[in-house]
């Protein structure tokens, strides 16, 4: 089965995944490469402050990372609060292939990395750590003890490639050979509560991919994510013949009617068909997604926002 290659990221930074991993997926490489490769070079990317090595510690200063990969519901692994590895999809990928588990977490995920041949690597740059010390001066100046009242700003992508505080990177791709993989990576929310894990290494909630009905995954306020199992929705709706902008407005309809949605809060979504029709949505406003196929590379705008 030859088909048209595809790369489909969250936010306007996935392109520099898409940088990367593009060329051998173009040359007939498999998407599995391809999502792992695209998370590694953003992972590693100081400038990019929600994933890998540039994202921002927990409230005490350290760093923990998330996440997963999936090609389907019996292929799949996932990883969580590691803190000694900078890829966390390559340790969740090394426990899909590796394992009979499905998801390995904290120090345990550690140790499992160590035995894999994985090299350690320090997680904090110094400009996250300069962000962690202004905002612990700013809580004292305020003399604020509850975190909650300091939560970061929702994430806003113009395009510009100014901050965007919190995202998770979110990816879909389609190789030539038709198999269709998805990888999510990140560091959390910014100044967490220690050990808190959001959606994006949760199998069906930051990211969900069948092979024969299509993939979704997640991006933005994690904890709206997981009560509603996002990602696992749309591709149950394109199951049930929805196309994928039909699945993405019903998904994130399910998460305004059961949720307060503040000020603070967005979740972006993209998704796509084993054939390669594929469509982004966002609560609102500020959210771009990245795409690259053949004939195209560049960042857009999503399909429609709840707030349209």
């Amino acid at each position: 089965m030859d088909t048209t290659p595809i790369m489909v990221s969250t936010w306007s930074f996935g392109l520099v995944g898409h940088e990367a991993a593009w060329p051998a997926l173009r040359d007939g490489g498999s998407s599995l490469d391809a999502v792992e490769e695209a998370c590694r070079a953003i992972d590693a990317d100081a400038n990019i402050d929600s994933v890998g090595y540039g994202g921002l510690p927990d409230r005490d200063g350290e760093m923990s990372l998330d996440g997963c990969i999936m090609l389907s519901p019996s292929a799949c692994g996932s990883v969580c609060a590691i803190k000694m590895f900078m890829h966390p999809v390559s340790v969740a990928r090394r426990i899909m292939e590796n394992t009979d588990h499905v998801m390995l977490a904290g120090a345990g995920a550690d140790a499992f990395a160590l035995e894999q041949g994985l090299k350690p690597a320090s997680l904090l740059s110094d400009e996250a750590k300069k962000k962690w010390e202004q905002w612990q001066h700013e809580k004292e100046a305020r003399g604020i003890d509850h975190d909650s009242k300091i939560f970061p700003p929702r994430p806003i992508d113009d395009g510009s490639g100014g901050p965007l505080f919190h995202d998770t990177i979110g990816i879909l791709a389609i190789d030539a050979n038709g198999v269709l993989s998805g990888a999510c990576s990140t560091s959390g929310l910014p100044y967490k509560v220690p050990g808190r894990v959001g959606d994006s290494p949760i199998i069906g909630s930051g990211l969900y991919v069948h092979p024969s009905h299509g993939g979704a995954t997640a991006t933005g306020t994690g904890e709206l994510v997981m009560g509603e199992c996002n990602s696992f929705l749309v591709v149950e709706l394109m199951r049930q013949g929805a196309a994928p902008d039909e699945a993405i407005r019903e998904s994130l309809n399910r998460i305004r009617e059961d949720n307060e949605i503040r000020e603070t809060h967005q979740v972006g979504m993209i998704a796509m068909t084993p054939q390669g029709e594929w469509s982004a949505g966002a609560l609102r406003d500020g959210y771009r997604v990245s795409i690259t196929t053949p004939d195209r590379n560049e960042h857009v705008k999503p399909m429609f926002t709840l707030d349209d």
